[in-house]
């Protein structure tokens, strides 16, 4: 009987330890590991067409001349300048813009060659500017310097120079010539002035 007994209680052991392997062991899950999210990628760049070189243009030896005759040559230029020389300041009365006799006959000298000059090279620019003496508001000043540019402008368009060649300014008040404060300094500052841009 006690061998039975063995038997039996080594029995009910294989059987607990035998059910107890096969029980269902609890695993402990680990929860997945969340990613940041991925930025999107941005869409590839279309392809970028690039367009050979283009030929330097030829110039013809006809083409570089015509080039160079829109422009003077260094004599022709230094001709201009005499001419604006001769070409002496046009003066005007006080507080007036209407050329004077002799702000004409200073305009008229050269302005006729210079004219033929120009014509040839209309790529050559002039500027008439305008100035007045020190009496009067800046405001007025400008206003009248800039009458006594176009008077002289228009002068010289009636002798035939080209208007397109042909800009103006007002200083007014501004670069006196003279800076005594008597009549005989003022009436040198009531003047035009030509001056080639280069």
């Amino acid at each position: 009987m006690k061998r039975s007994l063995y038997l039996n209680l080594m029995a009910a052991v294989a059987i607990a330890l035998f059910g107890s392997a096969c029980a269902k062991k609890k695993v402990a899950v680990k929860a997945p590991a969340i990613s940041p999210p991925v930025a999107q990628a941005a869409p590839a760049p279309a392809p970028v067409r690039v367009n050979p070189p283009a030929a330097p243009a030829r110039v013809t030896p006809a083409a570089a001349q015509k080039a160079a005759a829109r422009y003077p040559d260094a004599a022709t230029r230094a001709r201009i300048g005499e001419l604006l020389g001769h070409i002496q300041d046009a003066y005007f009365d006080y507080d007036r813009h209407t050329l004077r006799d002799d702000a004409v006959t200073a305009l008229a000298a050269d302005s006729k060659e210079l004219a033929t000059i120009l014509s040839q090279f209309p790529e050559y620019k002039l500027r008439v500017e305008g100035y007045c003496d020190e009496r009067g508001s800046a405001e007025y000043n400008i206003a009248l310097g800039e009458a006594r540019a176009k008077a002289a402008k228009d002068y010289l368009v009636t002798a035939g120079v080209s208007g397109g060649q042909l800009s103006t300014v007002s200083y007014g008040k501004e670069k006196q010539s003279c800076d005594e404060h008597d009549e005989a300094c003022w009436s040198k500052n009531r003047r035009i002035h030509i001056i080639a841009l280069k």
